[in-house]
Order: structure tokens, then C-alpha cells, then sequence
């Protein structure tokens, strides 16, 4: 490749270098390795620290570090004859002791005892960071907080749930003639059963390590949908609710057996909970496969939400969008929850008086 000449450079060698320097947004600086103080700086320096070059020049550099990067820094610096220095980051405090952060790319040169390095200023991207572990911390306290609250509730139910069982047991329902009373019992059996059972894999789920250790399997659809109509059939009956269902188009999932269960219960009795006053529940429940993902989707004719007002607070701990007494905005967290740690997503379409249409994206 040929070089165009260019009369101005070509004339003035120290030209390019001196605009450079001068005008380059990240912090220039040459120091003295055996005195460490700074021989020369650039303009950047001087408008991020506050100080001007005479006060720049009068002190060690040390005496601008932060006091706790102090001693890693002057660590760090003795390894520079060995080696240059990438990517090693410290603390300054300027004049009007705002803490920064700076990230050093430092060369030593041996014939003069002369350090070069560039800094640029990473304090943004650290308090960013910060935050996110602030939040991170609080996410991870409260989840603690949740599993053990499941946990508790669920070690403590199990003992009233096998009182009920035992007390089935004890009836001798060869002295009871009437039929509806004979129905009515065999329906509380089978859901007291189904709570008990519900409430040992919840226990059994809480036990692992994490999350991400919970068992995966092959699900059939079908299958998981009528275990969790058969535990609600008196509530379906007594709602007159209409379920359908599809999963002719995907009819398993890899997925967690007891997180699959509670999404079905979750999502059906919402449904026949914030149904329209005076209108009968319809909820319609499908799988499909789209664009290559996984997807199960289920919408009612319910209440539905102002989807402006409740934006992303829908599926946020204890966030209630009714005056219902009993709703305590837990059921759509926990679904959101356990999609989110396995891999999944959830979103909703919805508005008011035309129901709600939530639909599941499973990791494939």
C-alpha cells in the first residue's frame, strides 16, 4: 500500500503525537517509576481529578489513590518490570472528594526509569455494577426469605392435611345413607389427598440444593392438566366453568413435574376466581410450537387488566390488581418465578372485561 505524504506531519514530526495527547478524552500520564510522581499529564487529567497540573506535579501520585487501593496499587506497580500492566483497576478521589474509578493500561521503560499509561474513567460502569449487586443481594435475600416461608407453610400444613385423612379413615360410612353426603365425603378425601400430596413434592422440591437442580422430565400435558382438574373438580362444578383443551400440536415438554402442576392450578383457579360477575368461566388452554420454541397458552374470559397500569408489576411479589380479600398476589409471582429459573419466560396479553391470555415459552 502506498503512503500519501502529508506536508504537515512530514514537517513537524512531534505534530501528531502532541494533538494526540492533548486532546484525547482518556487520562494520558507519564511518571517517574523511582520517585512516582507525575512528569506530565494530559488535559483529561486534570478535568476529572479537579487539580491543575502544578497541583498534580507537587504531590506523589499515591496521595490521589483512594486509601483502601493504596497498597494493591503500589503491589501492583512493582510488578511493572517484569511486565506491563492491562486492564488493573483503582480508585482516585478528586479535589472535591467524589470517589472515581479508573482502569490503567501502564508500560514501563527501563532506559529512563519512565512509566507511560492510559487510563479511562470506569466510574459509570461501576456504579452500575454496584447497583445490580445491591439488587442482586436483596433478590437473593428475599427468595431465601420465600422458599423458607414455603417451606414452613408447607411442613406445617402436612400435619393438619393427615388429621383430616385420619379422620376419614375413622368414619364407618356404612352408616351413612344419604348418597349426596356419600359424594360430597369422597370428594373431600380426594382433595385432601391431593393437597397432601402437593404439599410433599413442594417439601421435596424446597429439599434440593437450588433451583437449577430441580428434575427435569418428559411431561405429557394431558396428563399434568388432569391431575390438577381432578384436585379442583368441586371448584369447577360449583363454578360452572368450561375448560378445553389442545396439545394436538406439542403434546410433551422437558420440564418440572410439581412447577408444570402449579402453573395449571395457578393459572385455572385466577381464571375461575376473577371471572366476570354473571358470566360463566371459559378458559382455553393450548400448546404449540412457534418460530422453534415450546409454548403453552392459557386465556379466559375473565376481569382481565389494564395492562398500562400494571405493566411489569403483574407477576411481582404480593401485587394485587382486585379488592378480592383472599388475593394475595403470590400465585402469578410463583409462576413467573419458576419459569424464569428454568430457562422460560411468561408474558400476558390483556384487558379489562375481555380476559387474559398468558402464554408460557419453555427452554428447548
Amino acid at each position: 500500500m502506498l503512503s500519501v505524504p502529508n506536508p504537515i506531519i512530514d514537517s513537524d514530526p512531534s505534530y501528531n503525537y502532541e494533538l494526540f495527547f492533548e486532546l484525547s478524552l482518556d487520562l494520558f500520564c507519564i511518571a517517574g517509576f523511582e520517585d512516582g510522581y507525575f512528569k506530565r499529564i494530559n488535559p483529561a487529567v486534570s478535568k476529572l481529578l479537579g487539580y491543575s497540573k502544578e497541583e498534580l506535579f507537587s504531590k506523589p501520585i499515591s496521595d490521589f489513590i483512594y486509601y483502601e487501593d493504596k497498597t494493591t496499587t503500589a503491589s501492583t506497580r512493582n510488578e511493572l518490570t517484569l511486565k506491563s500492566l492491562i486492564n488493573f483497576e483503582n480508585r482516585y478521589v478528586t479535589k472535591s472528594g467524589e470517589i472515581v474509578w479508573l482502569s490503567w493500561t501502564s508500560m514501563y521503560i527501563k532506559t529512563n526509569a519512565l512509566v507511560f499509561a492510559i487510563a479511562k474513567n470506569i466510574t459509570h460502569s461501576k456504579r452500575m455494577e454496584e447497583e445490580r449487586n445491591i439488587l442482586l443481594s436483596k433478590l437473593t435475600k428475599k427468595n431465601k426469605e420465600l422458599i423458607q416461608l414455603t417451606y414452613t407453610a408447607s411442613h406445617d400444613l402436612r400435619a393438619p392435611v393427615n388429621n383430616l385423612l385420619s379422620v376419614y379413615n375413622l368414619l364407618d360410612l356404612s352408616k351413612i345413607d344419604d348418597p349426596e353426603t356419600h359424594d360430597l365425603i369422597r370428594i373431600i378425601k380426594a382433595e385432601t389427598e391431593g393437597l397432601n400430596d402437593s404439599l410433599n413434592d413442594y417439601l421435596d422440591l424446597l429439599s434440593q440444593k437450588d433451583s437449577f437442580d430441580s428434575k427435569i422430565e418428559e411431561l405429557d400435558f394431558e396428563s399434568s392438566l388432569k391431575l390438577v382438574l381432578n384436585s379442583i373438580q368441586y371448584l369447577i362444578r360449583h363454578s360452572n366453568a368450561i375448560i378445553t383443551a389442545d396439545f394436538s400440536e406439542l403434546k410433551k415438554i422437558n420440564f418440572n413435574k410439581t412447577y408444570l402442576e402449579s402453573l395449571f392450578l395457578n393459572l385455572i383457579t385466577n381464571s375461575i376466581k376473577y371471572a366476570q360477575t354473571g358470566m360463566q368461566p371459559i378458559i382455553n388452554i393450548s400448546s404449540s410450537k412457534r418460530n422453534g420454541s415450546s409454548q403453552l397458552i392459557v386465556s379466559d374470559n375473565g376481569q382481565g387488566f389494564d395492562m398500562d397500569k400494571v405493566k411489569d408489576k403483574i407477576f411481582g411479589l404480593n401485587q394485587t390488581f382486585n379488592d378480592e380479600s383472599d388475593s394475595k398476589g403470590i400465585g402469578l409471582y410463583l409462576i413467573h418465578n419458576n419459569m424464569i429459573s428454568l430457562g422460560g419466560q411468561i408474558s400476558v396479553v390483556s384487558k379489562i372485561k375481555e380476559g387474559a391470555t398468558f402464554t408460557m415459552t419453555f427452554r428447548d
